[in-house]
């Protein structure tokens, strides 16, 4: 039995980590089983479609995380929505007719999601087999905003995808909402969760807030974690002075340790937006030079157990992030959202987050409350570190299922 698992950008890879694991484990498990019952192991087949790719980035997630390298690189690059989906979809079609899987597993709403869960629902392979199923992890969440390009992949995908496996009750909600029928949607938890469970202890190991001159005579400064890269916060300088000007007070009292995409680094020379910043830029991997104790330092991208040690130990998370809202709220760490909406709202519920909206006093306001009383909240049902295992059992009942 074999399953495609594709993965097109950073996010991607904390997602497909542990159902790789899972999938290794259960393996093991028929390989140590008297009997399995007729059930073959599954073969993964790990596609990167190159969607975001850098080489020294893309090998540290995958060293953190403990992924194989990927078996077949597409190479498709950045472009626009458009372009950047066709080139996927073209560069896909042929991997899926050779490879011939039993299933495509896609994760998440970035375009190499979409583009692969179209090819894979219109593929006709040769010899009058049917078409792979498609299974898309972290299926039904919704923003309700559709000029966000996420939220278009997400609903379609959801819409071709025979398998859906649910992070949060208000997922279930909206297939259902959607007519979805009931039988193709599971609510398994959050495999992003998964990772970071396996990971947190690990990530205390990294030296990153040494390097960052955050951990002087052994003892943690409060300081803030900043990350954005959604064009409607990063691409309107109008915009963007908005979200800087918000911060100031935060960044009058704190470091704020924002580690920049390159183009939302790019963004801010081209807006001439440097003199929003109280210090200077800075490596991590460098040492750095003397700042006021307050203030922005823009860093390089980081590897998982960096991000993941940062994010841990910080006083408080303000992003624009769908996968950090999830992250702070198991991690039990106070975040502000600079969203007016989210897709993840399980995370307002019970979590720690607050949205904050893109305007100066909103953020202002959401921070200082965070700050004063911190969100609290219990955890999401079945965000237990053991969702991947879940999903494995699943899809390996579904094809023993197939292959009657």
């Amino acid at each position: 039995m074999k399953i495609i698992l594709v993965v097109g950008a950073r996010p991607n890879f904390m997602k497909v980590a542990p159902i790789m694991r899972a999938i290794t484990r259960f393996n093991a498990g028929l390989r140590d089983s008297k009997s399995n019952s007729g059930l073959n192991e599954i073969h993964p087949v790990l596609v990167h479609t190159g969607q975001h790719y850098d080489a020294q980035m893309s090998g540290a997630f995958f060293s953190d995380l403990a992924l194989p390298e990927p078996d077949i690189f597409l190479g498709a690059g950045s472009a626009s929505h458009a372009e950047q989906t066709a080139e996927i979809m073209k560069r896909f079609e042929p991997v899926l007719i050779k490879e011939n899987p039993d299933m495509v597993l896609l994760v998440g709403d970035v375009n190499s999601t979409l583009a692969c869960a179209l090819v894979t629902s219109k593929i006709t392979l040769s010899k009058g087999n049917p078409r792979p199923l498609v299974v898309h992890v972290e299926a039904g969440l919704r923003s309700f905003d559709r000029d966000m390009p996420e939220e278009i992949n997400r609903m379609l995908t959801d819409h071709l995808s025979d398998l859906l496996f649910v992070t949060e009750s208000s997922g279930t909600e909206n297939l259902k909402r959607e007519g979805i029928p009931s039988e193709r949607v599971f609510l398994v938890g959050n495999t992003m969760i998964d990772s970071l469970s396996a990971y947190r202890k690990k990530a205390e190991h990294s030296d990153i807030l040494d390097r960052l001159e955050l951990r002087p005579a052994g003892a943690i400064i409060p300081y803030a974690l900043l990350t954005l890269h959604r064009p409607g916060n990063v691409d309107d300088r109008e915009g963007f002075v908005e979200i800087l000007e918000g911060l100031q007070p935060l960044a009058a009292s704190h470091r704020i340790i924002f580690p920049a995409h390159p183009r939302t680094r790019k963004q801010m020379e081209v807006l001439k937006l440097g003199s929003y910043l109280r210090c200077e830029l800075s490596k991590a991997g460098g040492a750095m030079k003397e700042t006021p104790s307050g203030g922005i330092t823009i860093i390089d991208p980081l590897g998982y157990l960096d991000f993941v040690c940062l994010m841990k130990n910080a006083r408080l998370v303000v992003t624009d992030s769908g996968g950090i809202q999830e992250e702070t709220t198991f991690l039990q760490v106070p975040c502000v959202t600079v969203r007016e909406n989210t897709e993840r709202p399980i995370t307002l519920q019970i979590g720690t987050n607050v949205l904050a909206g893109t305007r100066r006093e909103g953020i202002r306001e959401a921070i200082e409350r965070q700050l004063q009383q911190p969100r609290k909240g219990r955890l999401p049902e079945k965000w237990d570190g053991r969702t991947s295992e879940r999903i494995v059992e699943i899809l390996a009942g579904h094809l023993r299922m197939q292959a009657k």
